[in-house]
């Protein structure tokens, strides 16, 4: 009894690390014949495991999603993963989720070995999280209503509420979610307007019932990480720059964030820069708040606009 419990705990984390098994290899792994095999799917069955079976030659054993969430494997690394996230997962971004996180902290923790639990109490003990400021959280039920939208490719109907806090109707073939630091994003092809659009993922509200099912276009972008941070950070302003930082790509990148702007790799030194702003003199304070020494590639009023600023600094000093 002993051993055919261990085989079915073994089957089990097998079946949770591959999205298909042949019979054949699920035997030879398990050092049994094909029918223990069929035997122990039959009895994961009864314990409530979603396990499908396809028939032939090139079918195989594949663990499905069921009407109940069923106990998971977990080695020590992903438990520990799963417990540091949990304990900071509410400040993501998404509303709501910090009382459901506690919920299967409390859980996870009740089961970890010892030496996992010190690992996990450890990181937090000595860990002390710079929140930031409230802001506008996502609903946790929207994020997964988009995602699913994009991962049945169905149609997408929402009520958008832009910067000016004016509601217009959405109607998209949704995409992919893009998350930031502190905001959600849905890159989808706006059937109206006949383009890419991202959306604010706070600011949607959905309009079921969804779909028809449509066939994906070609992305807006390779890198969608990229295409969001120049959404959010230059197209949607009305005055743009390119800026030159005296500092190395990589060094920029560990200091800004996707909100600052795109950063292209030019030399081992320097690296451009470019940005939104609503006017010359908000693009001037927004240049010298990045902190790296840099100068104007385009256009040539920022400059102007920067003398202005000095002039002014150097009056209130004198």
């Amino acid at each position: 009894m002993l051993e055919t419990s261990a085989r079915l705990l073994r089957l089990l984390s097998l079946l949770q690390t591959h999205r298909e098994w042949a019979g054949a290899d699920l035997a030879d792994r398990l050092g049994v014949t094909p029918r223990t095999v069929r035997r122990d799917v039959d009895k994961l069955r009864e314990l409530g495991y979603p396990v499908n079976a396809s028939p032939g030659t090139g079918g195989g054993y594949r663990l499905g999603a069921g009407a109940r969430m069923p106990p998971l494997l977990l080695d020590d690394e992903e438990a520990v993963a799963v417990a540091v996230g949990l304990r900071t997962a509410a400040g993501n971004g998404v509303d709501g989720i910090g009382e459901s996180s506690v919920r299967a902290l409390a859980k996870l923790e009740q089961v970890l070995p010892d030496r996992l639990r010190r690992r996990v109490n450890a990181l937090n003990t000595f860990t002390v999280p710079l929140l930031r400021a409230p802001g506008a959280s996502t609903d946790p039920g929207v994020l997964t209503e988009l995602a699913g939208a994009c991962r049945d490719k169905e149609r997408l109907r929402f009520d958008y509420r832009d910067h000016s806090g004016s509601v217009s109707r959405r109607t998209v073939e949704p995409y992919r979610l893009v998350c930031t630091e502190r905001r959600w994003y849905l890159v989808a092809w706006d059937l109206e307007r006949e383009d890419w659009r991202t959306f604010r993922a706070d600011r949607i509200t959905p309009g079921p019932p969804h779909g028809p099912v449509f066939v994906p276009r070609a992305a807006p972008a390779e890198d969608l990480a990229a295409y969001v941070s120049r959404g959010i950070s230059t197209a949607a302003y009305t005055t743009h720059a390119v800026v030159r930082l005296k500092t190395g790509i990589e060094r920029a990148a560990e200091r800004l964030s996707p909100f600052a702007g795109v950063l292209e790799a030019e030399g081992a030194d320097s690296c451009l820069l470019r940005t939104g702003a609503v006017s010359l003199d908000v693009m001037v304070v927004h240049v010298m708040m990045l902190g790296f020494d840099f100068e104007v590639v385009e256009p040539p009023e920022l400059i102007d606009a920067i003398r202005r600023a000095r002039d002014r600094l150097s009056r209130a000093v004198d």
